[in-house]
């Protein structure tokens, strides 16, 4: 039930560099279609405004998410999206990957019916809107990652494309988390893009599937230290002008440490 939020997002920028196929390299898609997948959810639970189970009947074991719309389940729509999405940029990497990105985003839907924050509707809406949207990228996958790789645009695009978005996403009449949610999704994507943009230009070293357990661990711990910025004042957090600088500019800051900074760090400790 975690995916979705922020602990998931730092693992997804963890492993987009250190789990990419050495065939294929370091897939900037890889997190850019996730972040195109979880926006477009986001913001179409605030235009659809559709309510979540009423309780009773339904018994909530969340309160965090309780005050955003249902439809669709962005938990889902982000266990689709990156689960596939690491298949389908490890492909032929590992044995048991559309088993597992299978089995992973099953678990993930069952667990929104389970908490009682989604209808059965708003589960299988979210996955085929994610599944749809996956098989349209797919054409495209190589010719968006090499674009994102090599023109010389991209740093300045992928921070301000989706800053606008953020600072243009649709207003509510109260104050609901999914604004938030939605600049820390594009925020650690925009960083990661970054970093796998200025990677390519200077051929950074890329991980084994032989020394990948330690690093990726020492990886999450490094991102998950940095993320862990001291609160400020919650009502000004909550202001347009204040929350979405705040977080973008902090998991910005995530995505390109996870994807440039503790690489070199491993490069120089000897681990890669």
């Amino acid at each position: 039930a975690s995916v979705g939020q922020e602990p998931a997002l730092l693992a997804l920028c963890c492993c987009s560099d250190s789990s990419a196929s050495p065939a294929r390299g370091p897939s900037s898609c890889g997190v850019s279609s996730p972040q195109i997948v979880m926006y477009i959810g986001q913001v179409s639970k605030d235009i659809l405004k559709w309510p979540r189970p009423l309780s009773p009947p339904v018994v909530k074991l969340e309160v965090r998410t309780d005050a955003e719309y249902g439809m669709p389940s962005t938990h889902a729509m982000a266990a689709t999206a990156i689960s596939f999405s690491f298949l389908i940029a490890t492909m032929n990497q590992y044995k048991l990957g559309l088993m597992a990105a299978f089995v992973f985003s099953t678990l993930v839907c069952l667990s929104r019916l389970y908490t009682g924050m989604h209808t059965v509707l708003d589960v299988i809406g979210g996955a085929l809107i994610s599944a749809v949207l996956l098989v349209l990228l797919y054409p495209a996958w190589d010719s968006i990652d090499h674009l994102l790789l090599t023109s010389p645009f991209c740093p300045l695009l992928s921070i301000a494309v989706p800053l606008l978005l953020c600072y243009n996403y649709p207003k509510l009449d109260y104050y609901s988390p999914t604004r938030a949610d939605t600049t820390t999704i594009l925020g650690a994507g925009a960083g990661a893009t970054v970093g796998f943009w200025l990677n390519h230009q200077y051929a950074a070293p890329a991980y084994s599937g032989e020394n990948l357990g330690f690093p990726l661990i020492t990886g999450m711990t490094v991102v998950l230290v940095l993320a862990s910025s001291p609160s400020a004042d919650l009502e000004a957090r909550r202001r347009l002008e204040v929350e979405v600088p705040y977080k973008f500019v902090t998991y910005s800051s995530v995505g390109f440490t996870a994807t440039v900074i503790v690489p070199l760090l491993h490069g120089l400790l000897g681990l890669i």
